[in-house]
């Protein structure tokens, strides 16, 4: 229903439409009291209110239509209600730039240190900050936005929890949508942010190929009881000649370790699993499969299954 309304309204306008016209069209019908006074009298819009045409949303904020608000009208109603100096950041900057899989309402800000902050939206989080260059924003952003690398290392800092940044980080490289020396330059930059140490290792273990949450849980397992590391996201080729990425492999040993997320458990992606491990099996390779829960709710079992298989190809630990 929302998506259905959303795109009846969000028609491109003609060209011989008006100024208020266009800029409700690149605003998402959202727009601040002083941007309507510009087009429309007070009076004029106390009648759209009046009528149920408009609502406020904010004492400074109007939304255009009387219909669902998603969440591209709430980024520009945070942003608009916060001031001229605002734009957004973190996470929200993140999903606007096309991050997925983090689902939330809380719509983050980032402002100067020295601007005065006007009042805020319900469920609108303001962040300060006393570095801001323009490479760290995005110029045609509608609404005004921080880079993605920047998006994803202050979304890093200020998630709720460790497991949460390090799956936004990786998420962001998963998705394509940052690359290590992007981060890196930012982190350079801004050397006091909160878990820049994990920002790190986990940007560089998501370069280096492991790009789900689940393979990095593997590494860290790995890495924790001293066993080989593996090689992530090797390119292999299966019996009808298809490009297929394995999570984890111990090439000298040719054990393989594939690390199911909630995605395996969907027929059409267990049947491509399936015939992914009969082909490494008809080669010759040990597979391991581990759920992605099992990496951190039962780790000793997953590591006495792994260093058996490395010990029974051959690894002398």
């Amino acid at each position: 229903m929302a998506g259905s309304w959303a795109e009846m309204r969000r028609a491109l306008p003609s060209d011989d439409a008006d100024e208020l016209t266009w800029l409700l069209f690149r605003q998402e019908d959202v727009l601040s009291i002083h941007q309507a006074l510009v087009h429309l009298s007070r009076k004029a819009i106390r009648h759209r209110l009046a009528t149920g045409r408009w609502r406020q949303a904010h004492r400074a904020v109007l939304v255009a239509h009387n219909g669902p608000i998603g969440s591209s009208e709430r980024r520009w109603i945070a942003v608009l209600a916060a001031g001229p100096a605002a734009l957004i950041g973190g996470l929200t900057a993140a999903q606007a730039g096309g991050l997925q899989g983090f689902p939330g309402r809380v719509v983050h800000l980032l402002l100067p240190a020295t601007v005065r902050r006007a009042p805020l939206p319900a469920g609108v989080l303001a962040h300060r900050t006393t570095h801001l260059p323009d490479r760290d924003v995005v110029p045609v952003g509608q609404p005004p936005r921080t880079s993605m690398a920047r998006s994803v290392v202050d979304a890093a800092q200020w998630a709720p929890s460790d497991a949460q940044a390090r799956a936004i980080v990786a998420a962001a490289f998963q998705q394509r949508l940052t690359a290590d020396a992007e981060l890196r330059e930012v982190l350079t930059r801004m050397p006091r942010t909160r878990r820049r140490r994990l920002i790190l290792s986990t940007a560089l273990d998501a370069a280096g190929g492991a790009h789900s949450l689940g393979e990095l849980d593997l590494l860290a397992l790995v890495r924790r009881a001293g066993l080989p590391e593996p090689t992530r996201q090797v390119v292999r080729r299966d019996s009808a000649g298809r490009r297929r990425y394995l999570d984890a492999y111990f090439e000298q040993w040719r054990v393989h370790v594939e690390v199911d997320g909630g995605q395996h458990l969907d027929p059409a992606h267990a049947w491509a699993d399936m015939r992914r491990q009969n082909d490494l099996w008809v080669e010759g390779d040990r597979v391991l499969r581990f759920p992605a829960w099992a990496l951190r709710a039962d780790p000793e079992t997953v590591l006495a299954q792994l260093r058996a298989a490395l010990r029974a190809a051959g690894w002398p630990g």
